[in-house]
């Protein structure tokens, strides 16, 4: 363990806080956008960083999943570029004031909203995290501490900095966003401890992670476990629609958490729809883990085992039932959701609204494909985590859930 001193780090980042918390919508824009030109011309040294921890990651023979949330491309640093400019150009939260109320004795009665503090993001093998985080804690006025993984370590060092580049230029403390550069253990439990600096840990990677992360921490948890999401095809589906839902779903990208783990379908339709679906999966070579009724429409299937309705794959593979009724899908979605995201195919308008009522997992959507659910195509911007706990912040957390609301009250002299 090198000599990280994690105390000095998280007072340095809640001093960082305070002067961020006085800088304008616009200078955090001209910021925002010194940064997302910085990461494009730092892309070779951040790609040499990267071919680094991939070289690591192969040799640790780690899952495939894994490897694709650590790669970069040229690509993809843009696409990181292009969300930090988004960001500069969504409307800043700190500030907004709303339900001024007069009350009876003439005083004025509000709510502003103010920056959380210092945040710490705790992540695996996701170096786009690095800015993200950065640049969603910068915009509400936070100040950041960045803990990856072994994993992206030198991913994650080249990217901050550039943003620290960035940040030097327009004479901001490098301490709002903060890399620890050792990946100990020992120096995670360190910052967990950190309650009188750092107000919330946003944990982003495995259960395992998550867990150690929520069980060890004196610091609010905003808790993400797994994304099992499911895709109810409902007797009155458009089984073309729903074809278009389970591949894209499926397929695009496996290793994500919004990607589907679980295909439900309606006895009615079961004998049409699978028939299509068990094409359409086998032509992407996607593993199918089937219920005895389902496992009949396909010629590779393995035979689910309970616990395979509760398995977050992240790869091709999907688990499969035939659902007697739509109260049989709810009630199954419910008893293994993860909380993270529902899709209902279904052209029955009635049925859809039964299902956006009940169904109450962070994200629910009708004949939308669950690759939908992330801040960005949300219109947030990139997002900083998933909450599938309730307080606080619900779903994809996005420059709002960085932010908290103080009472404001204006008054003329009264007295009580």
């Amino acid at each position: 363990m090198t000599n990280v001193n994690i105390k000095a780090i998280c007072q340095q980042a809640r001093q960082a806080a305070l002067q961020l918390a006085q800088l304008s919508e616009a200078d955090k824009n001209q910021l925002l956008l010194a940064m997302a030109d910085q990461l494009e011309a730092d892309s070779v040294m951040i790609l040499a960083g990267n071919a680094k921890d991939m070289a690591a990651g192969r040799d640790k023979q780690l899952a495939e999943a894994m490897l694709d949330r650590l790669l970069l491309t040229e690509d993809r640093i843009k696409t990181l570029a292009n969300a930090v400019r988004y960001i500069a150009a969504l409307p800043d939260p700190v500030g907004q004031i709303r339900q001024m109320v007069p009350r009876p004795n003439g005083i004025q009665v509000g709510k502003m909203r103010i920056p959380l503090g210092v945040i710490a993001m705790i992540y695996e093998a996701r170096p786009n995290v690095t800015a993200d985080a950065g640049a969603l804690c910068l915009k509400s006025g936070n100040a950041v501490i960045l803990r990856g993984g072994r994993e992206a370590l030198y991913s994650s060092m080249a990217i901050a900095d550039a943003l620290h580049k960035a940040m030097a230029k327009h004479g901001v403390n490098p301490a709002a966003i903060s890399v620890i550069p050792d990946p100990d253990r020992a120096l995670l439990l360190e910052l967990l401890q950190q309650k009188d600096s750092v107000d919330l840990v946003i944990p982003r990677g495995g259960e395992g992670l998550i867990h150690f992360v929520s069980d060890n921490s004196k610091i609010p948890v905003i808790q993400h476990y797994k994304g099992v999401c499911h895709l109810y095809v409902d007797q009155d589906a458009d089984l073309q629609k729903a074809i278009a839902l389970l591949i894209n779903g499926k397929v695009q990208r496996p290793s994500a958490c919004n990607s589907l783990e679980t295909l439900l379908v309606h006895q009615a339709v079961a004998p049409q729809f699978l028939k299509l679906a068990a094409a359409a999966l086998a032509s992407e070579q996607v593993d199918v883990f089937a219920c005895e009724q389902s496992a009949l429409y396909f010629s590779n299937a393995v035979l689910a085992q309970p616990q395979q309705f509760d398995t977050e794959y992240l790869r091709l593979a999907i688990s499969v039932k035939i659902v007697s009724d739509y109260d049989a899908a709810i009630a199954h979605i419910q008893q293994h959701s993860s909380d993270h995201t529902e899709v209902i195919c279904t052209q029955n308008i009635s049925t859809a609204q039964r299902f956006l009522k009940q169904i109450n997992s962070a994200v629910v959507m009708v004949n939308a494909s669950s690759r939908f659910s992330d801040g960005g195509e949300l219109g947030l911007g990139a997002e900083i985590g998933i909450s599938t706990s309730k307080l606080h912040a619900y779903g994809p957390m996005g420059l709002e859930s960085l932010t908290t609301e103080k009472y404001i009250v204006i008054g003329d002299g009264q007295i009580r």
